[in-house]
């Protein structure tokens, strides 16, 4: 079972691991379904929550990037866009089809990006979801009712993925767990296990729950902790920073779906500063952003910068008739890309390659940076595969492109999806079931919401969230969606959970005033 108590026990009966992996992110959890269907033996641990990090906080978007096709980066997009096709067939109860519009108020910008966007169609060969199209700009005003309609020339449309980050973590960490892996959240790595050569032999980690400590030992230890991965290295001997890692800050604002009329997301390829700017619906609201800034020190919560959210309503304003306002900003979420630094000028990081690197220590860790959502499976690929080779491992071909992830349905049964419980996939008729067993089950959390008490008991049962920022930031999205309705509903949540989990009194006052104190930070 994807139960902590379980998982623990598992790990503490395994004398040897053949892979551990530390970071709980996109590429952590997908090293860790790629190596255990191969047959090894896994352990992932995650300091904080599956996602806590870059992995909840992304666009939103399974896509090829147009902007990499601009760039010239054709391998990129080649490879993101095969793996867009494989994730809809492997999480489809995650995986949207979206429609998106490149507004022209140019007569030629419609031929040019519609030029550029039959290459895209191109490059997803069988895997395509979509053919782009030139488009009138009546059409473009039907497809989107409040774009600004003065000067408009056309548009072209086109398709990409959309999914929700957060539930794909989990869903992975599920499939892991269910194929034999230990995956455990709130657990740290807060040192190596060596030899007498200095080579690694494991890790030290400690249960943050319990202040237990355990040492772990394993064959290989992969270090998937994105921009922190510098930690991880000094840890494992580096006596300097050698990985030349360049964070760059994204953040994003989330709006009334009234602000985007219609099912069909805004692109604008070229902003004012060369940024792409994206208004997408999702979960019922709008996502904005992105922006591209670069920052000196990674966090855990990064702050979204004055410039950012400025930057982000003045380009809204540019093409929307209904223009958005700081009060009318539900929630604000900043989430850092672990770039890879090129030789010469780091400052653009615009320009820095969303391709991933896999680096090898002295002491035999391997370290797996940069890269995209998008491609975390061939990612996770590439890392064990590397493994294999280094440390004469058996020889075990990846199974990943044809592996269903938990949750995952047929697009028949993803049409009787409840429109509320959509993100819970196959697990929803079970779900529904335990909020029908009790009366208490059903109460909403929120009154403007349809979260559900029973909800967050599933959480706490079945998805191993063990505080109020697990449930409401990464299991039912709420801090995401509406930041104040998150605070408000924080006191029933940690009651919930201190039933549930079997807390102390003090415990859920801590909940309670460090998750408030956290969802501030997602208000302006």
């Amino acid at each position: 079972m994807f139960n902590r108590d379980s998982q623990i026990k598992e790990l503490k009966s395994t004398s040897e691991f053949d892979i551990v992996i530390i970071g709980g992110g996109a590429s952590g959890l997908g090293i860790a379904v790629d190596a255990v269907s191969r047959g090894f033996k896994v352990a992932l641990f995650e300091a904080y929550d599956f996602a806590k990090g870059t992995s909840s906080r992304s666009t939103k978007l399974v896509h090829g990037g147009v902007r990499y096709l601009a760039q010239g980066n054709i391998k990129l997009v080649t490879e993101a866009l095969r793996e867009r096709g494989l994730l809809e067939k492997n999480a489809n109860h995650l995986f949207k089809r979206q429609t998106f519009l490149i507004p022209s108020y140019q007569w030629w910008h419609k031929y040019y990006y519609g030029l550029g966007l039959t290459a895209y169609d191109f490059l997803s060969k069988r895997l395509s979801i979509g053919r782009s199209k030139v488009v009138s700009a009546e059409t473009a005003s039907q497809k989107i009712n409040n774009l600004k309609s003065e000067g408009l020339q056309g548009g072209v449309t086109y398709f990409d993925g959309q999914f929700d980050d957060a539930r794909l973590a989990l869903n992975l960490a599920q499939t892991a767990s269910e194929s034999g892996a230990v995956v455990l959240n709130h657990c740290k790595v807060i040192d190596m296990l060596k030899n007498g050569e200095g080579k690694l032999i494991g890790v030290v980690v400690t249960n943050t729950e319990t202040d237990e400590i355990i040492n772990v030992k394993s064959k290989v230890v992969i270090n998937a902790t994105g921009v922190f991965s510098n930690k991880i290295l000094k840890l494992a001997g580096r006596k300097k920073k050698s990985l030349k890692i360049v964070p760059s800050q994204g953040i994003h604002l989330v709006l009334d779906k009234s602000f985007l009329e219609g099912e069909t997301a805004l692109m604008v390829p070229k902003t004012s500063d060369g940024r792409v700017l994206f208004a997408i619906p999702w979960h019922n609201k709008v996502v904005v952003g992105t922006t591209d800034t670069p920052i000196k020190k990674p966090s855990y919560e990064p702050k979204p910068l004055e410039q950012e959210i400025e930057f982000i309503l003045e380009t809204a304003k540019e093409y929307l008739t209904k223009v958005p306002t700081r009060e009318d900003v539900l929630s604000v979420f900043a989430g850092l890309r672990p770039l890879v630094a090129p030789e010469g000028d780091k400052s653009n990081t615009k320009e820095i390659s969303r391709g991933h690197k896999i680096i090898h220590s002295e002491s035999g860790l391997i370290t797996i940076v940069g890269g995209k959502w998008t491609t975390y499976r061939e990612m996770s690929e590439d890392v064990v595969n590397e493994a294999i080779t280094v440390h004469n491992l058996t020889d075990e071909k990846s199974k990943t492109r044809e592996l269903a992830i938990h949750g995952n349905l047929s697009k028949s049964d993803k049409k009787e999806l409840d429109k509320d419980l959509w993100y819970y996939g196959s697990d929803t008729t079970k779900l529904q079931e335990l909020i029908a067993s009790n009366e208490s089950f059903r109460m909403l959390i929120h009154p403007n919401y349809e979260f559900k008490a029973g909800q967050v008991i599933w959480a706490a049962r079945y998805e191993m969230a063990r505080t109020v920022e697990d449930v409401l930031a990464r299991r039912i999205r709420l801090l995401f969606l509406d930041a104040q309705a998150a605070i408000d509903c924080t006191e029933a949540v940690a009651n919930i959970l201190q039933k549930e989990l079997k807390k102390s009194d003090s415990w859920k006052i801590q909940q309670i005033e460090e998750f408030k104190t956290l969802a501030q930070g997602y208000l302006i």
